[in-house]
């Protein structure tokens, strides 16, 4: 049975989101960088193995927008919620919900589409860090499954492509399995 599926990448900027996708599909597709909002638009990637195929949906992060195209790729990224068959809520090794994850989070209370909370750059936290962050999102009440990760040393990822994969229903192949932008 083949599995298929689209899955969104959201999350502040700066959490990771690009380097993630990029790690999961081998290849340098989306521009990573410090600057926010170096992501302007949806972008998409294609993840192909033998068993599923997962298009990731790379939005813009979430920001309070102080212009037009910051409200152009705020709408953007919460569309992205929608029409998909997986949420990705990424975030970082922050010990605290700041305002910009608390007004996601508040977001994603409000769709029905299953959100799997992965906590990137767990290479900057001891394992009582690790284990507090999990339990105070965990609180939330939001996420199917959290998953630690580092996208940047590649820890992990193989784990999130399996929690991908289980929310995918059995599906045909959108893409050849060359093609991954």
């Amino acid at each position: 049975m083949f599995k298929s599926g689209f899955v969104s990448i959201v999350g502040r900027p700066n959490v990771g989101k690009s380097t993630l996708m990029n790690n999961v599909v081998g290849e340098k597709i989306a521009i990573m960088s410090d600057k926010p909002q170096t992501t302007r638009n949806t972008i998409q990637a294609v993840y192909t193995d033998e068993e599923a195929q997962v298009v990731f949906l790379d939005t813009p992060g979430i920001h309070k927008p102080k212009n037009k195209l910051g409200e152009f790729m705020v709408k953007s990224a919460t569309d992205a919620f929608k029409n998909v068959d997986l949420v990705l809520f990424v975030v970082d090794e922050s010990k605290k919900i700041g305002p910009g994850d608390r007004k996601i989070i508040d977001d994603l209370k409000n769709i029905k589409t299953p959100v799997v909370l992965v906590l990137n750059k767990i290479d900057q936290l001891n394992e009582e860090e690790l284990f507090d962050l999990m339990k105070m999102y965990n609180a939330e009440g939001v996420f199917e499954q959290i998953v630690p990760i580092s996208a940047l040393k590649g820890r992990n990822i193989n784990e999130l492509l399996k929690v991908i994969k289980s929310h995918l229903e059995e599906g045909p192949q959108y893409f050849p399995d060359y093609m991954i932008t």
